[in-house]
């Protein structure tokens, strides 16, 4: 169960390179239809690269 942990951790680092074009155009959508701020774009960014590199990841892993 750890080693599966810490391997799909080893996993995200890889993954983040896939996932951080999509967080940004997602903030950009955001910023332009809702009319967020800077500091909650840059929240939704981290938030929405960090949990689509865990689940890419874990995808990778268990399929």
């Amino acid at each position: 169960m750890v080693l599966d942990i810490v391997i799909i951790l080893v996993m995200c680092f890889p993954m983040l390179l896939f996932t951080v074009y999509p967080g940004l155009k997602l903030g950009d959508f955001l910023e332009e239809k809702y009319a967020i701020n800077e500091a909650t774009k840059r929240k939704v960014v981290i938030l929405f690269t960090i949990v689509f590199t865990l689940t890419l990841s874990s995808l990778l892993y268990y399929i």
